[in-house]
């Protein structure tokens, strides 16, 4: 086991009231822990949250679910025609505009991330954009009464470690009371400003930048202003300098500027400031609410250790990034995605305390990575602004120097490449899919996906005809939102590979010509192993179908499952390990207990 440490910041537990137990602590009831508890209940294992705040914060946040945080709530039942029910219809969210306001001069645009129907062929379910706060409260609805407490306005307070416990100290906020909670595990999902972490002393590597930055939420219907609809809208006006998220052009919208805090300080900031910013930014009078702004400051942080003892860090409270690139919400919704079958697995035996130290090892290389892509993207993004010159200190001598540029056909050319630079911004699905655990290589570009079939990676995508009747079903997927698609277009695309992989068993995947020989293969490991750990064997032609024509030949082939070859998936859809057709018994063994530390 980890060796566990004291970190005693709250009463010892040797002088109070029994406290509460519980098979695992969660601090946090943001989108990271609310989804941490919900898979954790999904596989059997009870939770109970704390959560600061005694309500749900209403500014929208983050909104952009890519098509990984999609996949992992429809393995563990959230259904995905009901997320894209709710937030920014596709036909509004699919270009990102360089505007000057919005209702001034439409510079340039670049598509959003991947909404275009060719992304199917990689991924069920291409990214959705839905206010942070609408889907905290649809996976809160999914919570099992049974399985899943909710705490609100008890904070976490510190806590200390014994052999297979820790203990720790919470404080119900309203009544003023302290008292304690003994759990095996806690995990740490409590934002960017983790007390939790900073109990533990783990200390994070990355930069501060000085830029602050301002959130302005308002409401306003724009719809009669924006010339060309869109889920990102950066405006180029000086006086602003920053971006507006469209959530719902009819009411909802966010602005994101950056600002001089030596001009304006941190406290100057009033409603009647704010009202000035969005109304520059929209560029004509029009009627909008400001509802709340706050400050924040530009940075990168990654979490040295994201494990101390049989406590945990996932979500914010484990890496922050800049809002460049959309990559922070859902590294933290991976997160938990990883670590939800290892604690699982802990727990009912099958796992040994190897596989928890695997999480770190796995999560922590891919905070890195979106960590620095997202600072590459703020910075190529300002130094677009500065390229138009609008950094100047004299505010109208930065418009001037705006309009120059981009009506001189002799250096708007210059700011159109500047624009068409940004693409790999807007376009991350390399990094939301194609991450491959154990890997430290780099992306060389965040938009390249390639299918990989290799250790670590997460299963590649091809459509199938149905889910197997052997393992839990899933309701089709509706991919009609794709208007471009034709009906049998639409008809084939109701299930996919990853719907094969059981959420509580690993999955071999094998051809039905070789299926006795690998039944065998499985039977022989698994009298090996402990006997709550179960893989379930699924025969390509007999347990399930390829859509034809789909690319699933080129799937078929990979894995060489008609030579007689096998892939082993984890319970979250990442590769153990592909076997050619002579493998024997004992190098399955061997992979599954290096896998699970048993």
């Amino acid at each position: 086991m980890a060796p566990h440490s004291d970190h005693d910041l709250g009463p010892s537990a040797s002088n109070d009231p029994i406290p509460i137990d519980v098979p695992v602590l969660i601090v946090g009831g943001g989108p990271a822990g609310l989804l941490q508890a919900h898979l954790l209940s999904q596989l059997g294992v009870k939770s109970l949250i704390v959560e600061r705040y005694p309500t749900r914060l209403a500014a929208p946040k983050a909104h952009a679910l890519c098509p990984r945080s999609l996949e992992a709530c429809r393995q563990f039942g959230i259904d995905v025609n009901d997320i894209r029910n709710i937030g920014t219809k596709r036909e509004d969210a699919y270009w990102v505009n360089f505007v000057t306001s919005l209702a001034g001069h439409h510079v340039g645009d670049l598509p959003y991330e991947r909404m275009d129907a060719e992304v199917l062929e990689h991924t069920p379910t291409m990214i959705h954009n839905m206010p942070q706060p609408a889907f905290e409260e649809l996976v809160a609805s999914r919570l099992s009464e049974d399985c899943v407490e909710i705490r609100k306005g008890h904070s976490f307070v510190g806590c200390r470690q014994v052999p297979d416990r820790v203990i720790t100290t919470v404080e119900d906020r309203s009544a003023q009371k302290q008292y304690m909670i003994c759990s095996r595990q806690v995990i740490a999902c409590d934002g960017a400003k983790s007390k939790v972490r900073e109990s533990l002393g783990v200390e994070c590597e990355g930069e501060s930048s000085y830029d602050t930055m301002m959130t302005i939420h308002f409401n306003a219907n724009l719809r009669s202003i924006v010339d060309k609809v869109g889920m990102l809208h950066w405006i180029m006006d000086p006086e602003v300098s920053g971006f507006i998220i469209a959530y719902d052009l009819s009411g909802n919208q966010v602005l994101i500027c950056n600002f001089d805090s030596k001009k304006h300080s941190v406290e100057s900031w009033n409603k009647e400031l704010c009202r000035k910013i969005v109304t520059a930014a929209i560029g004509k009078s029009v009627s909008f609410d400001v509802l709340s702004w706050r400050p924040w400051i530009l940075s990168r942080k990654v979490a040295k250790s994201y494990r101390v003892g049989n406590v945990f860090l996932a979500g914010d409270a484990a890496h922050s990034f800049p809002p460049t690139g959309g990559l922070g919400l859902n590294s933290g919704l991976a997160d938990v995605h990883n670590l939800a079958w290892k604690v699982a697995a802990y727990h009912q035996g099958w796992g040994g305390d190897s596989l928890l130290n695997t999480y770190q090892y796995e999560r922590r290389q891919v905070a890195l990575v979106n960590s620095q892509q997202s600072v590459k993207n703020g910075i190529k993004i300002f130094n677009l602004l500065k390229s138009l010159g609008t950094t100047d200190a004299d505010l109208g001598k930065a418009k001037e120097n705006l309009y120059h540029r981009i009506s001189n056909p002799k250096t708007k050319e210059s700011v159109l490449e500047g624009i068409e630079d940004q693409r790999e911004h807007f376009d991350n699905l390399g990094l939301h899919i194609g991450y491959v655990y154990g890997s430290t290589d780099i992306p060389g570009c965040a938009s390249t996906y390639k299918p990989a079939f290799v250790s670590g990676a997460r299963l590649p995508h091809a459509w199938i005809t149905h889910i197997p009747s052997s393992i839990p079903q899933l309701p089709p997927i509706d991919s009609s939102y794709v208007t471009e698609l034709q009906l049998e277009d639409v008809r084939g695309k109701k299930f996919s590979t990853l719907d094969l992989c059981a959420i509580d068993a690993f999955t071999l995947i094998v051809d039905s010509k070789s299926l006795f020989r690998w039944s065998q293969v499985v039977d022989a490991v698994l009298a090996q192993l402990p006997s709550t750990l179960r893989i379930n064997v699924l025969a390509l032609d007999k347990d399930f179908h390829l859509v034809p024509g789909a690319h699933g030949e080129e799937w078929v082939e990979a894995l060489q499952l008609k030579d007689g070859g096998a892939v082993l998936i984890r319970p979250d859809q990442h590769i153990v390990q592909t076997f050619r057709g002579e493998t024997t018994d004992g190098l399955v063994l061997t992979s599954l207990r290096e896998c699970l530390g048993v």
